[in-house]
């Protein structure tokens, strides 16, 4: 959904301007400024600069919120102030700069791990000391980000602020952060106070114009914010650990993944076979649970066995590389097409790209990567790798190679066969995003994930 430019509110078309203060850097944060300020708000967002800069840059695929954020930030929707060493100039500041006259504000919105070292002791006391003194302790004060199950409750009972609430970002997703947020599948809201939504009156429209809401207490949300994101775990190594069987009795996990999605109890997200899964929000949620279940002297065999298959799984490709080639595999050259953990992103956080590339090297090959949205950030960890050759198109330099690895790829994105053929290439298909039809095509060999051929 788009958003007409010239229907934004600036500074200064009323008295009152409505104003959202943010605390936090990350890609949750900078969308929430974004959507905020293209519902009418002025945001204020408070951070460390240069941390944004690294998040709007790791972020140059997530074009609308590109586009908007620097209309917004000429237009004065969105103001980005450094974010002070010590709470209590903040609070000060943030009074000073509101204008009482000319600002009301709307809410507090915190992501609290991002917060600065320097506050992560003490700012809940302080804001009890001081924060109340602002807009009479009557704004409401929003926290997200992901904790342990229980730490955002417990932190909501240390404020003395009554309006607290907590916001999990569950509908987020990578490539479309604006639209994912802006019409949300589901929408969590834990409130301290029952009934209290009322309050957050520059929410309701998000609120409204998500397909699903729910509201309760701020426990419960936890838990269930950390029960969805270990059920889709759950399901991508499940899937995974079938694709191992699929292998064994000669059947392809694409087309039993299709009829499993046929079945409405079962739904067809999350059934796709691949390396495995990674990114920011999945690994969290995993050690978030560990955390939680550590003072309790407690275990859960099942996720516990969810992320022991999820690294395996990630070094699976590999190993098919080394078996179909008998280990003679030292200074080969290999063209890996894709290296974010999922198509259409361009963060390689948790990817499997990672312990791929290490392997690989190891035994001494060149790697030649077209890392698409993920270039940069690859181009940075691996400044000093010599064995890694960055290339512009997936096609680029492959007549030197004797592999293709898949390792993220868009299904909308076309796949050029007959350059592959021409070379005779063997493909080693990581994301299965080969069709059955193309595979077909293929003059050298096909070896995907649970895809007997």
């Amino acid at each position: 959904m788009s958003i007409d430019p010239s229907q934004v509110n600036t500074i200064g078309d009323n008295l009152q301007q409505p104003v959202c203060v943010l605390l936090g850097h990350s890609i949750d944060c900078i969308t929430t400024a974004v959507v905020l300020a293209s519902t009418g708000q002025t945001v204020y967002l408070y951070t460390d600069t240069d941390v944004l800069d690294n998040t709007l840059s790791a972020y140059a695929f997530e074009h609308q919120v590109q586009a908007f954020w620097k209309l917004y930030i000429q237009q004065g929707c969105i103001v980005v102030w450094q974010i002070p060493e010590q709470v209590q100039t903040w609070l000060v500041g943030l009074e000073k700069n509101l204008q009482p006259n000319l600002y009301k504000l709307n809410l507090l919105w915190l992501f609290t791990p991002e917060l600065p070292e320097s506050w992560q002791d003490n700012w809940s006391e302080v804001f009890n000391q001081h924060g109340i003194q602002l807009n009479h302790g009557q704004t409401p004060l929003i926290l997200s980000g992901i904790e342990s199950i229980g730490a955002f409750a417990e932190l909501a009972k240390q404020l003395t602020q009554a309006w607290v609430y907590y916001i999990p970002f569950v509908f987020l997703q990578d490539g479309q952060a604006f639209a994912s947020m802006l019409n949300a599948e589901l929408w969590l809201l834990g409130e301290k106070i029952p009934n209290s939504t009322y309050k957050l009156t520059a929410l309701h429209p998000l609120i409204n114009g998500a397909k699903n809401s729910h509201i309760s207490n701020i426990l419960t949300i936890e838990f269930a914010r950390n029960s969805i994101m270990s059920m889709l775990a759950t399901r991508v190594s499940f899937m995974n650990e079938c694709s191992r069987l699929a292998d064994k009795k000669g059947v392809d996990i694409t087309e039993v993944a299709t009829i499993m999605g046929l079945d409405k109890r079962i739904g067809k997200s999350y059934l796709k076979a691949g390396w495995g899964f990674g990114g920011k929000t999945l690994p969290a949620e995993m050690q978030a649970l560990e955390q939680t279940l550590e003072p309790l002297q407690g275990s859960n065999r099942l996720m516990q066995a969810v992320n022991i298959i999820n690294e395996d799984q990630k070094e699976l490709i590999f190993r098919k590389f080394w078996q179909y080639f008998d280990g003679l595999i030292e200074n080969k050259t290999v063209s890996i097409w894709g290296a974010s953990y999922k198509a259409g992103s361009g963060s390689i956080k948790g990817s499997a790209i990672h312990p791929l590339l290490k392997l690989l090297w190891s035994y001494n090959i060149t790697t030649q990567v077209y890392a698409e949205y993920a270039q940069a950030e690859l181009a940075q960890i691996y400044a000093k790798q010599p064995l890694l050759t960055l290339i512009n198109k997936p096609e680029q330099l492959l007549e030197q190679s004797q592999a293709i690895i898949v390792m993220s790829w868009s299904k909308d994105k076309h796949i050029n066969v007959s350059v592959i053929n021409e070379l005779a290439l063997p493909v080693f298909d990581a994301q299965n995003i080969f069709s059955s039809s193309q595979i077909g095509a293929l003059v050298g060999d096909y070896i995907g994930i649970g895809r007997y051929q």
